[in-house]
């Protein structure tokens, strides 16, 4: 019995395959023009005129000599592909999944290259990824809702090169609307993280749609709550307790570190804002004498760490921290630290704008943890009536 070597059956393979797509797509093409002259406009003297070929590379195998038909006035055009294209966009598709994993533009032209044979420079790559930009450009403009229950603000900071490399934040937006889905909201590429920055994106959110807020949350950057307030007077402000717990840990002494922390966590879980305020007396009057500073830290924003007991109990956990937007963040800098550090800010907001956007149709459908229910839902919708609907709109300046 003869045996055919596995690579001679594999090439067998392709070849049935590619036959069969480019058998398929000429009769596809044989039926168009057919329909096309069936229903030409009367009194257009027309006729086929033979075919032309062409090449096209599809993910089922490169296609030579594709028979393509066309009339004599040159009318016709197959829906098969467009004009001049050579790929069926598999391939680009490939090239900006690749990108959007970390991989930088040489990585993935060596890669295409090693195992299809297609020559692609790191030029071809960045070309391809650009055309990322223009839907940046229309997603970083479009409209928002008009009511958030929640807007998440926090930074990250990633290493760009101009010149030479720095870092750089990332400033990102993230909110929860009327019918609980969360989604990111925005971000905005360059610079020092500062409230003149943050100024800049609450504007932009304001201007896009989102006119009434109920709750910002983030950390204790000096001068976001102004920031925020400025533009969102009615709003309350959330200090994140995690993040205020975390600045605390490294400040206690190791003997001590457990029985603070949890002294501090009787605080954010009590069952109401009074018990709350009790507790955090009984940890004054317990710590204060040993870490002055750090309880005075506390003490100084209490209100504002406390704020979420102003809302449905059913949302505590998912108003008291930042935690969400920082988790995102975790994701994107994931997906950034293969790159150590971005040529450009295009290319920063290319893969965070491709993160962004798998990360919101992640949660298109979700609803966050308690935001579903009837009674928070009523709840908050009376906050909103409170404090929006007789005032006149605000203007972003």
């Amino acid at each position: 019995m003869t045996i055919v070597p596995e690579n001679m059956l594999n090439n067998l393979f392709e070849n049935l395959v590619t036959t069969f797509v480019k058998d398929h797509l000429e009769s596809i093409m044989r039926a168009e023009i057919q329909y096309f002259m069936e229903n030409e406009q009367v009194g257009v003297r027309n006729s086929r005129n033979g075919y032309y070929k062409r090449d096209l590379h599809t993910k089922y195998g490169h296609l030579e000599d594709l028979e393509v038909p066309r009339d004599r006035k040159g009318y016709y055009q197959t829906h098969v592909f467009e004009p001049y294209q050579r790929r069926d966009g598999w391939l680009e598709e490939a090239v900006i999944q690749m990108y959007k994993s970390g991989m930088g533009t040489r990585d993935v032209a060596r890669f295409i290259e090693s195992m299809f044979g297609s020559h692609y420079s790191a030029a071809t790559v960045s070309n391809i990824t650009a055309t990322v930009l223009e839907d940046i450009q229309n997603w970083q403009s479009r409209p928002l809702a008009k009511r958030y229950a929640v807007i998440y603000l926090d930074g990250l900071y990633v290493k760009l090169r101009r010149g030479t490399v720095s870092g750089e934040v990332i400033y990102f937006a993230m909110g929860i609307d009327e019918e609980g889905h969360r989604q990111i909201l925005g971000f905005y590429v360059g610079g020092q993280e500062s409230s003149n920055g943050w100024r800049e994106v609450l504007k932009d959110l304001y201007n896009r749609g989102a006119q009434e807020v109920l709750l910002g949350v983030f950390d204790g950057l000096p001068g976001l709550d102004a920031a925020f307030k400025e533009m969102y007077p009615k709003a309350d402000v959330q200090h994140c307790v995690v993040h205020k717990v975390r600045a605390t840990f490294p400040k206690i002494r190791v003997e001590h570190k457990t029985d603070v922390i949890e002294a501090l966590k009787t605080v954010y879980t009590a069952p109401d804002e009074e018990v709350a305020r009790a507790a955090f007396d009984t940890v004054k009057a317990k710590w204060s004498k040993l870490y002055p500073k750090e309880i005075a830290s506390w003490e100084e924003q209490l209100s504002t760490l406390l704020t979420f007991y102003k809302y449905p109990v059913e949302i505590h956990k998912a108003i008291y921290t930042s935690n969400p937007i920082e988790r995102m963040n975790k994701e994107i800098r994931k997906r950034l630290k293969p790159m150590n550090s971005l040529t450009n800010m295009d290319a920063a907001e290319k893969i965070v704008y491709l993160e962004a956007t798998a990360y919101n149709e992640r949660f298109a459908d979700r609803v966050v943890p308690g935001f579903g229910m009837d009674t928070v839902k009523k709840e908050l919708s009376k906050l909103f009536d409170e404090r929006y609907s007789m005032a006149e709109p605000q203007a972003a300046e």
